[in-house]
């Protein structure tokens, strides 16, 4: 019988390493992976749970205004890829994971609906955080939703705004957690680091832990705060600290039995939320009264920090957080003179910049290590190593309570978006489009009328009673107080101009009486 079981372990070990060598670059399963890189069969076997990935998408990303609004952050954003940083980070899952969860507030609920809609990601759970709490609690929601099916489901907690350039390294690092997260034990990921980096937390590297293939996996010495840059560089010669990630790996039921053990408070609020939980359209949404009552904590604090189960695996895979935009320039593709150029510049005698143009022309000229950001609203120009300190124009612009905080001129909604063209004393136009199928809600105004002119489709207007089909360069009138709705019934996009005028222009001056997406009063 050992006989037969070793040669089967090597014509099986053989077949795996031939199929790997001959498709390097397609997405290998968990066993294809373990065999080719000489897991054994104990291994593998004991990784055999199910991994939930948890896409944490909470976060305004002020560091990278304008190009990031409170209402648009940067894991919205195509700032490395043609595709978001929330679907980057999709498409980078091992596909035997999964449907990931999704957690992020009731603003950006539809931006995620919509993202992963985008990437065909149809089994996807949503779960709407009334309000901001950090991640101890927002894991908790999570890990409670996958005890209702399996409490020992290993969580694999993401961040929908890094970039991980070298998926399969990430794939090994997520396998050698798991073998640890079976065993019971909380992992966390390290970062090699590449330089004395003073805007990370660190991790210091404990006894190497024993396993059969002997993997790289630590106990964890010591969470460290964000250092100063000497005390950084002493943590870089050393060699035994890690840049701290916010990326984990654990069974659901071990981190609740920590969270219990070091915040039961945490855990009672959460618990308490979900068991009023309710599901609207594709979201689940736990009581917010219940929610609101739990404190405001990190996973680092609440359990990592304490726990006596704290391992890290150390992952060397290209991985930026993209916390500013030098980070930005640095995961972006340069040029010849170290520049990142995006959309409508003109470059002359320019080097070791980043410029990004949405709105118009950009030229530069004898210029270095500048990062030059044009929207629509605002402009922004910086010296590449000052960028930290963009959030003390938004602190700044907020006191003064300034809208270019939080929203871009082109705002996206359920239905589709709508970019504000101009405006002035009683009136604003807006350049309007609805997705194929959409329909606004049926709603009214109580101090503005709206002229519409359809540019390009066709839209299904009604008015009070009144139901009609409009079409390019066709055009209505809305009334104060009429009750009015507009729907895509085709199959191409409804582009239309709006012209509203009145005494009042808020987007808070709608009444609504139906709404498919969930928005009626």
């Amino acid at each position: 019988m050992l006989l037969i079981y070793i040669l089967i372990s090597i014509l099986s070990r053989s077949y795996f390493l031939f199929h790997f060598k001959n498709k390097p670059n397609a997405l290998l399963s968990r066993l294809e992976y373990s065999f080719a890189n000489g897991m054994t069969m104990n291994q593998i076997n004991s990784v055999n749970l199910p991994i939930s990935p948890i896409v944490m998408c909470g976060g305004s990303g002020t560091r990278l205004w304008p190009l990031s609004r409170s209402q648009f952050p940067k894991q919205f954003l195509p700032l490395v890829n043609e595709t978001s940083m929330l679907q980057d980070t999709l498409a980078r899952l091992p596909s035997e994971h999964q449907a990931p969860v999704f957690i992020c507030n009731e603003d950006h609920r539809f931006l995620v609906a919509e993202q992963v809609k985008q990437v065909k990601c149809n089994d996807a759970t949503i779960l709407l955080e009334p309000q901001g709490r950090n991640t101890a609690p927002a894991v908790a929601l999570a890990a409670l939703n996958a005890s209702l099916t399996n409490k020992d489901t290993l969580l694999l907690v993401l961040a929908a705004d890094h970039v991980i350039k070298d998926k399969i390294k990430f794939h090994q690092a997520v396998s050698v957690a798991a073998v640890s997260a079976q065993q019971g034990k909380l992992v966390t990921f390290g970062i090699v680091p590449t330089h004395a980096e003073t805007g990370y937390g660190y991790i210091k590297k404990g006894t190497k832990q024993d396993n059969e293939k002997g993997d790289a996996t630590y106990s964890v010495a010591q969470f460290v705060e964000k250092p100063n840059e000497e005390t950084a560089q002493t943590y870089l010669d050393s060699g035994e600290y890690l840049w701290n990630s916010g990326m984990f790996l654990f069974k659901a039921s071990r981190y609740l039995e920590e969270l219990e053990k070091f915040r039961p408070d945490i855990l009672a609020s959460c618990q308490e939320a979900m068991t009023k939980v309710e599901k609207d359209l594709d979201f689940t949404r736990p009581d917010r009264e219940a929610f609101l009552t739990c404190a405001d904590e990190s996973i680092d604090y609440a359990v990592m920090e304490k726990t006596a189960d704290a391992v890290v695996v150390p992952l060397d895979a290209g991985w930026s957080d993209v916390g500013s935009y030098s980070a930005l320039w640095e995961v972006c593709q340069q040029d010849d003179q170290q520049n990142v150029l995006k959309g409508d510049v003109i470059a002359h005698d320019t080097h070791n910049s980043y410029i990004h143009s949405q709105n118009k022309l950009i030229a530069t000229l004898g210029v270095d290590n500048l990062v030059v950001i044009d929207t629509p609203d605002a402009v922004l120009i910086a010296d590449k190593d000052k960028v930290q300190n963009v959030k003390e124009i938004v602190n700044e612009l907020k006191a003064k309570q300034r809208s270019e905080t939080n929203l871009h001129r082109e705002v996206y909604r359920p239905w589709g978006k709508y970019d504000s063209v101009d405006s002035g004393e009683r009136f604003q136009v807006k350049r309007i489009t609805v997705n194929p199928g959409a329909k606004l809600s049926v709603q009214m105004h109580h101090h503005r009328a709206e002229h519409w002119i359809i540019v390009s489709g066709t839209a299904k207007v009604t008015l009070d009673d009144e139901t009609i089909l409009l079409s390019e360069n066709q055009s209505t009138y809305i009334p104060i107080g009429v009750v009015h709705a507009l729907e895509n019934p085709g199959k191409l996009p409804l582009e239309m101009i709006e012209v509203q005028s009145g005494s009042y222009l808020g987007e808070d001056d709608i009444v609504r009486f139906e709404d498919r997406y969930g928005r009626a009063k």
